[in-house]
């Protein structure tokens, strides 16, 4: 007889929906957790607040995914937002809804998140056992043994959520891949996503601490140094977003620049890339041109600074006007047609150089892991290895920022319990 029915390793956001779960169904369950107190990435994500799932149903979230989305029909089946929002506040968790569709504890606070999931943890019946790393994991006669630095466990079915790569100092350092290798499956290789960029450009650190709201941003191949508008090849954006943008002293960051982060981690040479900024993205390049042609006209004598964008901060806009080679000290009466063709290509694509990212210590998931072609998605149990159950961000699944990583976590962890 195995000393579990369930055991569940790793109790981050997967792990602890799983467990849950498992024992609820009547199953005796463990989960192990190698840290000292289980959901650290829950208690750290959304900067302490816990941006636990979006104000979307089932479909949005899927379509969020892209290709990935389908894998997640059952598993929002299971556990759709709304289930999730109700989930806690069953648990004394009240939530609300922010302008860009995240939902938030109304405290703002991911401890009282992690306090409801420990509860209903807690009435399962589930045994949590913390700082108990696991070093190996054998399967034979149908029986899975799991080696910890505490003592050797049996059970029939086993769970492996132990999270990606991303924010190893919560203790998700990928031990999950090897475990799963070892059994047959194949490991997506990982890479930072929803990860801070980083540049080499002096201009673009020294406006360090600057956010701009609404700034739409492509990821492209650098054009070559010497070719013309009409001589360039037609460049296919890696990938496309729109929304808030933050300055940093190492490059660029907010919700836009981690959403295209994945573009860069995961192409052979991102040195060769441009983040390109569309920092008037409601104004046409043409209606750009008009205004500031109009304007010019109507300030005669004032200098050139007096007609950019007020909508933008003084320094972003004094710094494009460098870029677009356009002396500070112009007259507006002297702007030119080639003058304000320049000021439209900095305001409206302003190409900044990459150097890399800030990688997997801080990326906020992890792109790759476990191959879905490997995971039966109406249950979550591996197609390689009998009851053995794979959820969470240890799988080659991750979404845009704004809570669907956390939804796809929970949501997994949660039809895996049921089948456990």
């Amino acid at each position: 007889m195995p000393d579990w029915d369930v055991v569940v390793i790793g109790a981050g956001a997967a792990g602890l929906l799983a467990a849950t779960r498992a024992a609820e169904c009547g199953r005796k369950t463990l989960l192990v957790e190698k840290n000292k107190r289980p959901g650290v990435k829950i208690l750290i994500s959304g900067g302490t607040r816990c941006n636990l799932t979006h104000a979307c149903d089932s479909r949005g979230i899927v379509e969020a995914y892209g290709n990935q989305g389908k894998f997640l029909h059952s598993a929002l089946a299971a556990l759709s937002p709304r289930d999730l929002v109700e989930f806690v506040e069953a648990e004394g968790v009240l939530t609300k809804t922010e302008p860009t569709g995240k939902i938030f504890p109304v405290s703002d606070k991911a401890t009282d998140v992690l306090a409801a999931l420990l509860r209903r943890l807690e009435r399962s019946g589930c045994v949590l056992a913390t700082q108990e790393p696991v070093r190996s994991i054998d399967r034979a006669e149908g029986l899975f043994t799991i080696t910890t630095e505490r003592r050797t466990l049996t059970c029939a079915s086993l769970a492996i959520t132990t999270g990606g790569c991303s924010y190893p100092g919560s203790g998700t350092t990928g031990d999950g891949y090897a475990w799963a290798a070892r059994f047959g499956h194949t490991i997506i290789p990982a890479r930072p996503a929803l990860v801070p960029i980083t540049t080499n450009v002096d201009w673009v650190r020294d406006l360090s601490g600057i956010t701009i709201p609404v700034v739409a941003v492509t990821v492209e191949l650098r054009p070559p140094e010497n070719s013309t508008a009409a001589k360039a090849p037609k460049i296919v954006p890696l990938a496309s977003r729109r929304g808030s943008f933050l300055f940093t002293h190492f490059g660029m960051s907010g919700p836009v620049a981690l959403d295209v982060s994945r573009a860069i981690t995961g192409h052979p040479q991102p040195a060769t890339l441009d983040v390109v900024c569309d920092f008037l993205p409601d104004v046409s390049d043409a209606a750009f041109d008009q205004t500031l042609q109009d304007d010019s006209r109507a300030a005669g004598k004032r200098m050139v600074p007096s007609i950019l964008p007020e909508l933008l901060p003084t320094r972003l806009s004094e710094q494009l006007l460098k870029v677009a080679g356009v002396p500070e000290h112009l007259r507006c009466a002297e702007l030119g047609k080639a003058a304000r063709a320049r000021l439209v290509q900095a305001f409206k694509h302003c190409r900044i150089a990459v150097s890399g990212t800030l990688g997997f210590k801080k990326a906020e998931v992890t792109a790759g892991g476990i191959s879905l072609a490997e995971v039966d998605s109406r249950t979550m149990e591996s197609r390689i290895v009998p009851r053995l159950y794979l959820a969470g961000e240890v799988l080659d699944l991750d979404g845009p920022i704004g809570g669907f990583n956390f939804q796809a976590a929970f949501s997994t962890g949660w039809l895996a319990g049921k089948n456990l």
